[in-house]
């Protein structure tokens, strides 16, 4: 029986002894944002930050040669996605997974969507390419909420189910033609009292189109987007403590620990929200991936991590250690 998706993101979030070092092992899983460009604007998201949106992709070249380096360090599970919407630009990212599957040899692929851009032949696309995990964001009741929070019209969030429903059929025939089967996920942020009433209605609708759902609480982006969810009545947890039902402490993070997260522009961040770039450890196009992982900065906070005083650190703002 294939591993699930909910096994796997336990088994990063979790930080085993091996790695609770300063200058731990290379991370199982690592996170490459081929666009930090996103059609949505949400108001939780940590996006919100930017003053504007980034207006360029990785350089294919960037992405083979980090690539490579990767793997040779024993990365295992690639997410082809950071911050950004990675169908935002669709011949990067079949391009990207091909070169990772079949040139580089990573075994577990992964991606996360808003959808509303996953049409049925990008996603067939990215399957015959090997992308091994496709999850869908479901984080809306409705669409006159989607329209208040995503801040973009409905019809995005329509489509985005449009294409839910038709993933489906998209990797049943894939695997029938290639023998390749990508797995089909949907994750939902769990609110309270009537809210969540409805977004399971809205769960149950879509569950039997996707091989598991799971719920996740309502993250605080690190105290990015305190402000505007404050303005829409959110109620998050501190940092990102992982999945609900099986939730860590924050301290030590498990983001400067076990997965890795790159910038369309080449930077290697320690935090999993870091939108602003406060938490840039090392410049990849300067240095190689695990010079990047244990440069003297990512030392010194993990450090700080581990002595659970992240004074004086990019940490400390973090709405997690306050």
């Amino acid at each position: 029986m294939a591993e699930t998706i909910t096994a796997r993101i336990d088994a990063i979030t979790g930080i085993p002894a091996e790695r609770l070092l300063a200058a731990p092992p290379a991370p199982k899983s690592v996170k490459v944002e081929l666009t930090g460009r996103c059609n949505y604007r949400c108001g939780f998201c940590a996006l919100r930050t930017r003053e504007s949106q980034p207006k360029h992709d990785m350089d294919l070249g960037l992405f083979q040669r980090l690539a490579r380096e990767m793997r040779a360090a024993g990365v295992e599970e690639l997410g082809m996605f950071f911050l950004g919407e990675s169908f935002m630009a669709p011949e990067l990212l079949v391009d990207a997974i091909r070169y990772a599957k079949r040139e580089a040899g990573f075994p577990y692929l992964f991606l996360t969507t808003n959808g509303s851009l996953a049409t049925p032949a990008n996603v067939q696309a990215c399957m015959e390419a090997g992308l091994d995990s496709l999850k869908w964001s479901l984080n809306y009741a409705d669409a006159t909420q989607f329209e208040e929070i995503a801040g973009v019209r409905q019809e995005s969030w329509k489509r985005s189910l449009e294409h839910l429903k038709a993933a489906r059929r998209v990797r049943d025939e894939v695997q029938a033609r290639t023998g390749h089967r990508c797995g089909l996920y949907a994750s939902s942020i769990a609110y309270d009292g009537e809210q969540q009433v409805r977004m399971e209605a809205l769960v149950a609708e879509f569950a039997p189109h996707v091989d598991q759902h799971y719920w996740l609480p309502l993250y605080s982006m690190g105290s990015l987007a305190s402000k505007r969810e404050a303005e829409l009545g959110y109620r998050p947890i501190a940092g990102n403590q992982g999945r609900l039902g099986n939730l860590r402490e924050p301290l030590p993070c498990w983001s400067a620990f076990t997965e890795g997260h790159i910038t369309a522009a080449g930077k290697l961040s320690a935090c999993c929200f870091d939108a602003d770039q406060r938490w840039v450890m090392a410049d990849l196009t300067q240095v190689s991936f695990q010079e990047g992982w244990n440069s003297l900065p990512f030392q010194e906070l993990r450090a700080a991590h581990l002595r659970k005083d992240v004074t004086g650190t990019p940490c400390q703002d973090c709405v997690a250690y306050r």
